[in-house]
């Protein structure tokens, strides 16, 4: 059995991601997201293949749920605005004691720090294995010479970068078009590559075309974590998602659910 299987429906997943507290800070947060229950309850009622957080989050909110957890394994705050660099915070280990499905780690290449997290990444993916549990990559062009981080050459060069490392699957930026998405999605050659989710777009007609034109150029699916819990309506957002990432509905269609 592939790794990812008990991580998809039909070779597509949707992934609802939760780890943005340390990465961000509490600016993503309002009154209702910032309780982590409240976007648990999201995963686990809006048909969500997975539920990724950090280990603390797993710890105090995630007992029990159905819902297969990812535990991040590494992260970084944003306040340090030099050359990006996020260590191991969480064993593989401690991972699946918290009975996590599956582990991710973040990579930013282009960092001076980027031989680092390679190294410690590839680490993890042969411990992860041994415990036959798929390492997903959160891979993105981050630095002093990263000008463009969602062009498509260097969305294709993250994407490639993942598969050689050994990802199970790839995490990386939209990169504006199907055409140039495809590009990537191909240079990731057999491995799975999400859309992430990013910022809150202006609407939700606007991330819901990102999403759709993503799976139009082969991605397996969409790691989503602010634009469908900053969403008024969770659970009608995660209906539309699953529509276009699961069962292969057009936008239109997507659009129509309510």
């Amino acid at each position: 059995m592939n790794r990812m299987d008990k991580l998809m429906r039909n070779g597509r997943s949707l992934i609802l991601a939760y780890d943005q507290g340390i990465e961000h800070g509490p600016t993503d947060f309002d009154d209702r997201n910032v309780d982590p229950a409240y976007v648990v309850k999201i995963a686990r009622e809006g048909g969500f293949d997975a539920f990724v957080s950090q280990k603390g989050i797993a710890e105090n909110f995630y007992s029990g749920e159905k819902v297969p957890l990812l535990i991040k394994l590494n992260g970084k705050t944003a306040i340090y605005k030099k050359e990006p660099i996020a260590r191991q915070n969480c064993s593989v280990d401690y991972a699946v004691k918290l009975g996590a499905a599956a582990v991710g780690y973040t990579i930013y290449i282009g960092s001076a720090h980027e031989g680092e997290m390679m190294a410690e990444f590839g680490r993890i993916q042969e411990q992860a294995h041994e415990h036959g549990m798929p390492a997903i990559l959160w891979i993105y062009p981050r630095g002093e010479f990263v000008r463009e981080d969602a062009s498509r050459d260097m969305v294709a060069y993250a994407a490639r970068t993942g598969m050689e490392l050994g990802a199970d699957a790839v995490k990386i930026k939209y990169s504006g078009d199907v055409e140039s998405f495809s590009w990537a999605v191909k240079a990731a050659g057999k491995t799975p590559v999400y859309m992430a989710g990013g910022p809150k777009t202006a609407t939700e007609d606007e991330f819901l075309k990102h999403v759709s034109d993503c799976m139009k150029a082969g991605a397996a699916g969409v790691a989503v974590g602010r634009n469908a819990w900053q969403s008024d309506d969770p659970l009608r957002t995660a209906r539309r998602l699953n529509a276009i990432v699961i069962q292969n509905k057009t936008l239109d269609e997507a659009l129509a659910i309510k």
